[in-house]
């Protein structure tokens, strides 16, 4: 007589989603420590580093030139993104960032030869109007506990231009054979040694143990985990539209967790300014595969008629 088991296993989209709600905690627990933006760097960047190498090891941890450059453009994103969260909303500071799309499709003409669609003009020129909200509001804004919001929402204009920048060094040819975990080890090592003359020449006061807890859960779980669970969910077969459409949580609840449990309101030019730039990279999204689509089918009738 012959057994068969009924072997459950979790769906691959499961984990892309778990990934995605890690991402977007970021903002809350650098908001919850004490500590300043040079010291959430390099914590966060130290743990994040000893969790990517613990995952990626056994791949080989070695260094070539894209990988070295696509780790100073991960590293910039991510020391960006923390000063911009501690010195700006965070709904400022996660939307300027999701600006990334914009750059892509501004460099990526010029760095992978691909072409410049009417479609990719319209998405940058919304994308560009829904930017210039973020400045319309006052640098005195009650909604941030403390900080300069202009110096917070430049910062994370420049994560959202190293984060586009990061994404295209990806997709180029001589990176596509290479392990892209190792882009976020070394990005994090970067950090914690461009961080440490910061560090010693200010050294924080006090380390609470809310400040470890929240540094730790950044590095281990924001980071490393998710970036595991992410990377674990497109290799069993999540599609990519899939992924970047589950990507779009990350910059919707990051400022509704910090909304509830630190009491920081976005205001309302961010609110409008963020619907536009989530809007316009949403449907480009959706466009691009959908012709992506079509083209596939073109070619396969192609193939057919031959």
């Amino acid at each position: 007589m012959i057994q068969t088991k009924n072997k459950e296993t979790i769906s691959p989209i499961v984990y892309v989603v778990i990934a995605v709600l890690l991402w977007s905690t970021g903002g809350l627990f650098i908001k919850l420590t004490s500590l300043d933006a040079f010291a959430v760097n390099l914590g966060r960047s130290l743990f994040a580093a000893l969790a990517v190498a613990a995952f990626t090891f056994r791949r080989g941890l070695r260094l070539d030139k894209f990988t070295l450059i696509g780790s100073f453009l991960y590293a910039g994103t991510l020391s960006c993104f923390v000063y911009a969260t501690k010195n700006t909303t965070a709904a400022n500071a996660i939307f300027l960032q999701y600006t990334a799309p914009v750059y892509i499709l501004i460099f990526a003409p010029l760095i992978l030869k691909e072409k410049f669609l009417i479609s990719d003009l319209i998405t940058v020129i919304l994308c560009i109007a829904g930017m210039s909200f973020f400045f319309l509001e006052p640098q005195n804004s009650e909604n941030v506990l403390a900080g300069n919001v202009l110096g917070g929402n430049i910062a994370a204009l420049a994560a959202g231009l190293f984060f586009g920048l990061y994404f295209i060094i990806l997709r180029h040819p001589k990176s596509l054979k290479l392990n892209p975990a190792l882009s976020v080890f070394y990005g994090n090592v970067i950090i914690v040694f461009l961080m440490l003359p910061f560090l010693i020449a200010n050294p924080p006061a006090a380390i609470t143990m809310n400040d470890f807890l929240a540094i730790f859960f950044l590095g281990v779980f924001q980071i490393g985990i998710a970036y595991i669970l992410f990377t674990k969910g497109i290799a069993e077969g999540v599609r990519s539209l899939d992924a970047s459409i589950i990507g779009f949580i990350e910059p919707l609840l990051n400022p509704v967790w910090v909304l509830i449990f630190v009491g920081e309101r976005p205001s309302i030019w961010a609110v409008i300014g963020g619907a536009v730039i989530i809007a316009a990279v949403f449907f480009h999204t959706l466009k691009q595969s959908r012709d992506r689509r079509r083209m596939k089918r073109s070619l396969e009738r192609a193939e057919i008629s031959v």
